[in-house]
């Protein structure tokens, strides 16, 4: 492998580095994935640079934070053999390479990355918020944070779970408040899933009885803001950012077109896959891990065509069924939180730096496109897969005709 992405006069050097079938497997296995020579010369040198700064031998386990003391080695001037430190970008891809190595190996050491003492009754938690309660992954995971995030804070003091008072849950909600870096509805979000685990805890011994009653949430009025769309002529640019021929310009366009026209969440788009495209029928599937519902959607000309256009001519095979995929090596699905990226360096591209930037504005812009068209509630309940009513209410408490301007989106003339 290392002959086929080094000159012959550098290959003996890394032959002769210790690990080198370690080295060499997981090119191979990167190889495999669609990583280009570049990229598998980048992990080869970074590869290199580990072993001689963690003098690393076989079947070692090497935790993350070792890795990123590493890291902070190799990206100092002089650290990897250059005069100048290593950009933020080259020590992430450093460390990610790293990470991802270690990984494949089965030498990764996760034990003490961000651990707390009560793990296991948080993991057993979010375990029974899935498969009992049914809710989806990224929920689940938003109530793990918030556990993980209060026993990190509370190790400090030492308090272990049967001993934890009233006045250690207030102590908490009330810190995250003089840290001033939540809103309120974010503390009070806190607070609610404080609430739940403690009610799991209480049905199974863990703590004393009565803490889950005793947490108040902070107030918060749920329609107290109003959601912000962009603005039609950021929403016609972002578009038009997306109307290049490069492979990762024919992805990206009909992402944001199901965004912009459907007003889906970035868990939708990610869950799609070519199994939920009924190019004969004109429909297509959506899974919705919110509501926990799926839809069936009509497939609108534009967007069908954007679609049709990045399977034929961009879209990478051999590697799942999955619609839309990573552009770079190692080749994989796009996550919800890679959608969402796509969208904000999309909106910085075009200038857009400030408020809400994420795939939720396009989200908000639709709905309030419909709402400024004459769109019956309930029918815009449904269309943004709400089970509550009152979660569509929100968009009907403004001066419609003042937000035309910001807010209207003229989905015919964009898709």
């Amino acid at each position: 492998m290392l002959d086929d992405i080094f000159f012959p006069h550098t290959v003996d050097k890394y032959r002769a580095a210790p690990l080198v079938e370690q080295r060499e497997r997981y090119l191979i296995h990167l190889k495999a994935t669609g990583a280009s020579r570049s990229t598998l010369r980048k992990c080869a040198n970074d590869q290199l640079s580990l072993v001689r700064l963690l003098g690393l031998e076989d079947g070692e386990r090497v935790s993350r934070s070792r890795i990123e003391a590493a890291a902070a080695l190799w990206a100092r001037p002089r650290g990897r053999r250059c005069d100048r430190g290593a950009s933020i970008k080259a020590h992430d891809r450093f460390v990610n390479h790293s990470v991802r190595w270690f990984a494949f190996l089965g030498w990764l050491d996760e034990r003490d990355d961000g651990r707390h003492p009560h793990d296991a009754e948080v993991h057993a938690f979010a375990r029974w918020l899935s498969e009992e309660r049914g809710l989806s992954d990224a929920t689940v995971q938003s109530y793990r944070k918030a556990a993980d995030h209060f026993f990190r804070q509370l190790a400090t003091k030492d308090v272990r779970l049967n001993a934890i008072g009233m006045t250690d849950i207030d102590d908490a909600v009330a810190a995250e408040h003089e840290r001033g870096a939540w809103s309120r509805r974010t503390r009070h979000d806190y607070a609610q899933r404080l609430r739940a685990f403690f009610l799991y805890a209480e049905m199974r011994g863990w703590c004393r009885a009565g803490l889950a009653a005793g947490i108040v949430a902070p107030r918060f009025m749920a329609d107290q803001t109003v959601p912000k769309g962009l603005p039609r002529e950021d929403v016609v640019r972002l578009l038009a950012s997306a109307g290049g021929d490069r492979p990762v310009d024919k992805r990206d366009r009909a992402i944001l077109m199901l965004f912009i026209a459907y007003g889906l969440r970035t868990g939708e788009v990610g869950g799609l896959r070519l199994d939920d495209l009924d190019w004969e029928n004109s429909m297509f599937r959506v899974r919705c891990p919110k509501p926990g519902r799926t839809h069936l959607w009509p497939l609108s000309l534009g967007v069908g065509h954007a679609i049709l256009r990045y399977i034929r001519e961009a879209r990478p095979s051999g590697f799942g069924r999955s619609l839309f995929f990573t552009t770079r090596a190692p080749v994989r699905p796009l996550d919800r939180n890679a959608l969402g990226k796509i969208v904000r360096d999309r909106l910085a591209g075009i200038g857009v730096v400030t408020g809400r930037r994420g795939a939720h504005a396009l989200r908000h812009a639709a709905a309030q496109h419909l709402l400024d068209q004459g769109t019956p509630m309930k029918v815009i309940g449904d269309f943004l897969g709400h089970r509550d009513p009152s979660s569509t209410t929100i968009y009907a408490k403004v001066d419609l005709t003042a937000l035309r301007e910001v807010a209207a989106l003229d989905l015919e003339g964009l898709v």
